[in-house]
């Protein structure tokens, strides 16, 4: 994997590939170990000097001063193709910041995807176990759970049988009866589902015409006061919009809802070093791109860095894409070409001013620097703030991530905190530091010119990688997306197993970050 020194391009052999991809952020990397994995040739660049792209862990100073995203021109090239322009974008608004950041602020890296964690039991985790991504990320577990606040106080969330009957503080007896029964409703109906019937009375399966109901009118229909509602909806089963109203951007089904929980409860245990669901990586989510790039490496792609794409080559006659101009003058020419969201292409993009773009949406991300954590004895959680729960106004969940290790995120922070006081149990958390921005979410596109999908607004990668394997299915709709036998080969290792799943006891530091849809 070369890394090209400033303005001293490399010349590219060969000038044909199969698949040219200009980015590296998630989608792109896991569509290049995809097409590495199937057989084909992958010539990777990316403008950058470090992987990640938009999905990057950057030093804090880099992330509040970033560098100038403009293309720099090319000589002609070859003019026997219609050369299209090619010009990046900036997908994010000025950062507002509040406080004196602390020094060294180098020390802090931020994860501009933040804050994100992945299911102990999701897709993601099973595609690092079976491309073998997962021997070059390590990961921690958000050990101390999730916070739920509700009328001006923290609760924690009791999301399994044993957290209901140790809540002895916050859970009522007819409120733990009520969720017990509920989870034991959705657990037969689970184990129904699984067995389609078998071994499980079919009256165990939720009804169809329940299944089509929206969640909250499911969870009212089985007497779950507003603040369990809320736990539900909310902290376990990820619903961002106010599910309580007759205008809700996104009213979550009973099916989704319980597909959710399926999910989070089928992550509590997997692992014996992750305590509860959740895990995240340990030297940040732009460790997630760089695992997929090794794979495509291992398999034959080509990586350049430092590489920006100027232009596109374009067949004007067909109307298709036929390769791409390297800013250092070389044309590369391809079958398929992919894109990072930040390259703004005339052509896909002239639609934009018209009606669709009523359908840009927007989340905003937040990063707090704080003086101690939020829960005592707990330096990694997830805190929930469910919508009306800050005013009245609130339509959107708010979530918030506190890590406590060497990283920083723009919707997930961490970084290392000295205590200065020993005896400030009794003190609240102080904010230090904080900044805000706004991030506009693109889907991605497919056509002979793929453009991939923006970080989304949700607080894991399924919707990312479902993209991903939808764009990878629209252009090798007969080939297997990254299967087993892709891993690369390590001694006395099953790549398939959770065993090579490395989740580390390690606890050290403090730091917030939130995100919320609009």
């Amino acid at each position: 994997m070369a890394e090209a020194p400033a303005h001293d391009y490399p010349t590219i052999e060969p000038t044909s590939f199969d698949v040219v991809i200009c980015g590296t952020g998630l989608p792109e990397s896991v569509l290049a170990a995809a097409c590495a994995a199937a057989g084909k040739t992958v010539l990777h660049v990316d403008p950058n000097p470090f992987y990640g792209s938009l999905y990057s862990s950057v030093p804090l100073p880099s992330f509040l001063s970033p560098d100038p995203s403009s293309v720099p021109l090319s000589p002609s090239g070859d003019d026997s193709h219609t050369v299209v322009d090619l010009h990046r974008r900036n997908i994010y608004s000025e950062v507002e910041t509040s406080g004196a950041a602390p020094e060294p602020s180098r020390r802090f890296t931020v994860d501009l995807v933040g804050p994100r964690v992945l299911y102990c039991a999701d897709e993601a985790v099973g595609l690092l176990l079976r491309s073998g991504g997962s021997h070059h990320v390590e990961f921690k577990s958000v050990e101390g759970g999730s916070l739920l606040y509700w009328e001006g106080q923290l609760y924690p969330v009791p999301d399994s049988r044993q957290a209901i009957f140790n809540d002895t503080a916050t859970l009522k007896l007819t409120e733990k009866t009520v969720l017990f029964r509920f989870f034991e409703l959705v657990r037969a109906h689970i184990a129904a589902a699984d067995e389609d019937g078998e071994g499980e009375e079919a009256s165990d399966k939720i009804s169809e015409e329940d299944l089509d109901l929206p969640f909250v009118e499911y969870l009212k229909k089985h007497r779950l006061p507003p603040k369990l509602r809320a736990v539900v909806l909310y902290a376990i089963a990820m619903a961002d919009y106010d599910q309580d109203t007759d205008c809700c951007e996104k009213l979550l089904t009973t099916r989704e809802g319980i597909q959710t929980i399926a999910l989070y409860s089928s992550s509590i245990g997997r692992f014996a070093n992750a305590q509860g669901a959740f895990i995240y990586p340990m030297y940040g989510h732009g460790e997630l791109p760089q695992a997929f790039c090794r794979c495509a490496a291992v398999k034959g792609a080509l990586y350049v860095l430092r590489m920006p794409i100027s232009a596109l080559l374009m067949d004007e006659e067909r109307k298709n894409f036929l390769g791409a101009r390297l800013t250092s003058g070389q044309d590369i020419l391809c079958q398929q070409l992919i894109l990072d969201p930040s390259y703004k292409v005339p052509i896909l993009d002239a639609s934009s001013d018209g009606s669709d773009s009523n359908l840009l949406r927007k989340v905003a991300r937040g990063i707090c620097i704080i003086s101690k954590s939020v829960k005592q004895d707990s330096s990694n959680l997830l805190i929930v703030f469910p919508p009306k729960s800050l005013e009245e106004q609130q339509i959107a969940a708010i979530r918030g991530l506190q890590l406590s290790s060497n990283l920083a995120a723009s919707d997930s922070l961490e970084g290392h905190l000295e205590e200065t006081s020993e005896n400030n149990e009794d003190l609240k958390p102080t904010v230090i530091w904080s900044c805000v921005y706004v991030q506009e979410i693109t889907e991605g596109t497919s056509s002979s010119l793929l453009s991939c999908p923006t970080p989304d607004e949700h607080l894991d990668y399924r919707s990312i990688l479902d993209s991903s394997k939808k764009l990878f299915a629209d252009i090798y709709p007969n080939e297997e997306f990254l299967p087993k036998k892709s891993a690369a080969v390590y001694a006395n290792d099953d790549s398939d197993s959770a065993d090579n799943f490395h989740v580390p006891n390690v606890n050290e530091g403090i730091i917030i970050c939130l995100r919320c849809a609009f």
